[in-house]
């Protein structure tokens, strides 16, 4: 009985460790959703008022929100999202953060009916129910934790077959896209350039993850086999946020955001589960129950995605009203 006294003792200790670090990081996703959020409200704001103003405005080439000191703080509260995202990875698994994405299309449908003036239809609130609908259930059960708890194994797990084997996939897609479709289909299917963002997508947010978990893990500086692969996923990070930043750029420049949004919110987040689950093996140590309940809570969030981006869309709008729906 004695011995077993420190085992048990042991075994609470461990369990509540992992609860407060899954708390942290659903406390850091959450807000980073609602940072994000806001930050387009700000600076949707404050272009408005460089409009009212009669200065040039951004669309047309005019750089006079750079003068509009709300500008920067919606700015300043985009970063606060973005290192809040950042940091969750650390904490709880990606097929947790980054689900709960949508979160911030919540946020911004609220603030915008409050703020600027864009009423919230019928479909825009069935949408935000819905929101919070599925990222409660995928709260509930989601992966708690990765198999992997430090830094030195995930340096090891990069290497895996399997792993290695998903990024040569992506690679040879995303090549195949740019050389034999890109000219051909890219102005007039969505899919290509979001395929090409949504792959790199994937590939980064697992090396942000690495990142976090590292300075989660606190490397030493004296360990240089360490910090090398530590400085080598920043540059890899750095490097993907670049060109998934420029390809859904171009995305956004052809087709409507009423389009984009929730096309690209599915294949991201769809792909980041499959990677992160490959490196991260997240899904190891859940039921089968839970697994379940996490794909019934994404299709929810999928459909309260493009609700909240059909009420965006007037003729949309026009058409369900037409059909007796009613504001509440």
């Amino acid at each position: 009985m004695d011995q077993e006294l420190p085992i048990i003792i042991n075994m609470v200790t461990v369990n509540d460790k992992s609860f407060t670090s899954y708390l942290i990081g659903l406390i850091l996703a959450i807000s980073s959703s609602i940072f994000i959020g806001s930050s387009f409200i700000i600076k949707k704001i404050a272009l408005k008022k460089i409009s009212d103003q009669g200065n040039v405005r951004a669309s047309a080439g005019g750089y006079s929100y750079l003068r509009q000191w709300m500008w920067w703080l919606g700015l300043l509260t985009m970063g606060i999202g973005e290192g809040a995202n950042l940091l969750a990875y650390g904490f709880v698994p990606a097929a947790l953060v980054t689900p709960l994405g949508a979160l911030s299309i919540l946020v911004t449908a609220v603030l915008s009916s409050k703020f600027l003036n864009e009423k919230l239809h019928f479909v825009g609130k069935i949408g935000c129910l819905l929101c919070v609908i599925g990222s409660f259930i995928l709260v509930v059960h989601s992966p708690r934790s990765d198999n992997i708890s430090s830094f030195t194994e995930l340096k090891s797990q990069l290497f895996d077959h399997v792993f290695v084997s998903y990024v040569l996939i992506v690679t040879l897609s995303i090549l195949f896209l740019k050389i034999f479709l890109v000219h051909k289909l890219g102005k007039t299917n969505v899919i290509i350039y979001l395929s090409i963002c949504s792959g790199i997508g994937s590939l980064t947010v697992v090396f942000c993850k690495g990142v976090a978990l590292g300075f989660k893990e606190g490397i030493s500086i004296n360990d240089m086999s360490n910090l090398g692969t530590l400085i080598f996923l920043i540059a890899m990070a750095i490097a993907g946020m670049v060109m998934q930043l420029n390809y859904l750029n171009k995305s956004l420049d052809i087709f409507s955001t009423t389009i984009v949004t929730p096309v690209y919110y599915v294949m991201f987040t769809v792909l980041v589960i499959v990677s992160s689950g490959i490196l991260f093996k997240e899904w190891e140590k859940i039921g089968y129950q839970d697994i379940i309940g996490c794909i019934i809570g994404f299709i929810i969030l999928v459909i309260a995605v493009f609700m909240l981006n059909m009420y965006k869309n007037p003729s949309v709008i026009d058409k369900y009203n037409n059909r007796a729906f009613i504001d509440l």
